[in-house]
């Protein structure tokens, strides 16, 4: 079936259309994103501004129509962080659901860890060994650790590279007492989950996640995206290292003009590159490994795996199962936010 992942992100709303069939890895078939900076968009009091609400079902509908031209059958709505922590968030996912017929699923930062770490875990195979898996997002910094296909531990903090670079470096360039600032709260926060992944013992593999970690391997030299998905790429903490200075002394235009690096990511790619550095080198890693699949496809994954779980039980009970088609996915089996609410769900048929 061809599904479509709508992800409305700090930064952007992708909707990612793949090819896809449980037992099988999906195949990406069209892709669209719209910067939409939701991060950027609140108020003093923590609300997504009135006109960031109206940009953001505008580019929700238009992402429909694009589903629904590429032929996708279904399509997972989620959102992360920057709805997730805004002050009117409830009234925002109402309004988008009453204008546009989409009900967004609001994905808790341990369940946007979890969901990635699956996608990683997918990717590399379980020769990969025990993995520690780092996802810089627009909003948050999720971190997985484990031997499964779930994690054994996942944290989500709020060091994304849009969110820190709105709070922490307001100049371009920022100045050095900002730069020092931001790298202090980076590692003070990080610090504070490193006890839970040290007691767990080393990582056999370390993998990075998200634009932000591909853009910095990027820039030190790892391949172009030209090259292909299956192209090793690897980012070391010493050329970080090396970088991190040459990025705070220049302007967002100037980190525009770098490898690999978008314009409307490159005045977020300094605390991207800060938050890196700190986690690299607190958490012990000297380098680690890109992953291409991330949350998106992790999501995809699950709703795969529902897919198949409900098949193999229909057909087990001669076939009278009931169709499944739009229906919920659970992210995490068993999971339960800590308000004692349902568990969040990443996946519902929109219209």
């Amino acid at each position: 079936m061809r599904l479509g992942v709508l992800d409305v992100g700090s930064n952007t709303v992708h909707l990612l259309v793949v090819d896809a069939h449980p037992g099988a890895r999906p195949l990406p078939a069209y892709s669209h994103k719209a910067d939409l900076r939701l991060a950027e968009l609140l108020d003093e009091d923590g609300a997504i501004s009135d006109d960031g609400v109206d940009r953001l079902v505008g580019t929700i509908a238009d992402a429909l129509r694009v589903a629904e031209d590429k032929g996708a059958e279904d399509v997972l709505p989620f959102a992360t962080s920057a709805v997730r922590e805004a002050a009117n968030g409830e009234a925002v996912l109402a309004r988008v659901e009453q204008e546009t017929g989409v009900r967004l699923t609001v994905l808790s930062g341990e369940d946007e860890s979890r969901l990635t770490f699956l996608a990683v875990r997918r990717w590399f195979g379980w020769s990969a060994g025990k993995l520690l898996v780092l996802d810089i997002g627009g909003g948050s910094l999720e971190v997985g650790y484990g031997m499964d296909e779930y994690p054994d531990a996942a944290v989500s903090l709020p060091l994304g590279a849009g969110r820190l670079t709105g709070g922490w470096l307001p100049g371009d360039p920022p100045t050095a007492q900002d730069v020092r600032g931001l790298r202090r709260h980076a590692r003070a926060e990080i610090a504070k989950t490193v006890a839970e992944f040290a007691r767990l013992g080393p990582a056999d593999h370390v993998v990075g996640t998200s634009k932000t970690f591909r853009q910095l391997a990027r820039i030190a030299g790892a391949a172009r995206s030209a090259e292909g998905l299956y192209v090793q790429r690897v980012l070391r903490r010493s050329a970080l290292e090396e970088w991190v200075p040459r990025l705070a002394a220049m302007t967002a235009q100037q980190r525009a003009g770098l490898p690999g690096v978008s314009e409307g990511r490159a005045r977020q790619l300094l605390a991207g590159a800060l938050v890196a550095e700190g986690a690299m080198d607190l958490y012990g890693v000297s380098e680690l490994e890109i992953c291409p699949w991330a949350l998106r496809e992790g999501v995809i994954l699950r709703k795969l795996d529902v897919m198949a779980a409900d098949t193999a039980g229909a057909a087990s009970a001669g076939g009278l199962a009931g169709d499944t088609h739009g229906g919920v996915v659970n992210p995490t089996p068993g999971t339960t936010p800590r308000n004692g609410t349902a568990p969040a769900t990443v996946a519902r048929r929109y219209g």
